[in-house]
């Protein structure tokens, strides 16, 4: 060994042997049990110390294996295989077997009228993927369309908007009749694309709204709604305000005639900070 590795060898020791008593130094340091401290400030307007070892930890969600799938907690509302999380809303409003046909992996709008869950959701984190048909058909609103709705109330539009024009708060992931997305993201007819929205919903006290409905949305990966809010129910050439109504109700796909494709549908409610499940 020549002095040169000699001289290395002997750093190296002495790296290790320095580490060795950081690791010794803070063990002595550091209490038996110590996981925060209770010698901090309070957190203005909370019941913590700044890293207070009391406060609840999250629960623990295992990811998807692939991107776009449904982690842990997701209820998934399309497995590719049935619709049985789905129902039709009959002539005295029974709940009916629904008539969209079902493919290798996809479903497809155009049959016995809307979809409805059978499982009720308030706020929620939703994702699922669309396609529009392609040769396209039709222009503006006859173009692909069909329509997301939290709680049957609040659409997220579904539309072919690839060069094809229309009133821009009636696009493709627009906020319907009220607000167009920040970004068009559309791609080709045919193509699959991606919707990610997370949806507040509106608390009631009696009569008034304490808390109106916000409305984020991710098309392909872009944002186009950044926690925007809702200014009540939406619909076609009118402005309704808000009416109380039940905090879950079923979510629910829109049958407007185009045979519009689904796939990978699955969502997640909402928790609060430091609190319970939000229902």
């Amino acid at each position: 060994m020549t002095l040169r590795q000699v001289a290395a060898a002997g750093a190296s020791v002495a790296i290790v042997v320095g580490f060795a008593h950081v690791r010794l130094e803070t063990a002595a340091r550091q209490q038996p049990g110590e996981l925060g401290y209770t010698d901090t400030p309070m957190l203005p307007n909370q019941p913590w110390h700044v890293h207070d070892p009391a406060r609840p930890h999250p629960p623990i969600i295992t990811p998807a294996s692939t991107p776009g799938g449904a982690p842990s907690d997701a209820v998934v509302l399309f497995d590719g295989k049935d619709l049985s999380k789905w129902a039709q809303h009959g002539p005295k409003d029974e709940l009916l077997t629904p008539k969209w046909p079902v493919h290798d992996g996809y479903f497809e709008s155009g049959g016995g009228g809307s979809l409805y869950t059978r499982e009720a959701f308030g706020s929620i984190q939703l994702h699922l993927e669309w396609a529009t048909p392609t040769p396209p058909k039709g222009t503006s609103q006859e173009r692909g369309n069909s329509g997301v709705f939290p709680m049957g109330l609040y659409e997220v539009q579904v539309l072919d908007s690839y060069q094809n024009v229309t009133y821009a708060d009636g696009q493709a992931a627009a906020l319907y009749g009220q607000w167009p997305p920040l970004a068009n993201v559309a791609r080709k007819p045919g193509e699959w694309q991606t919707y990610d929205i997370v949806f507040e919903a509106p608390r009631f006290d009696g009569a008034r709204v304490v808390q109106p409905a916000f409305m984020t949305v991710l098309w392909n990966g872009v944002l186009v709604h950044n926690r925007k809010e809702l200014q009540g129910p939406t619909v076609h050439r009118r402005v309704l305000p808000y009416e109380p109504h039940a905090a879950e109700l079923p979510l629910f796909l829109q049958d407007h005639g185009n045979p519009v494709k689904f796939r990978n549908v699955w969502v997640r409610r909402l928790k609060g900070y430091d609190q319970p499940e939000t229902r």
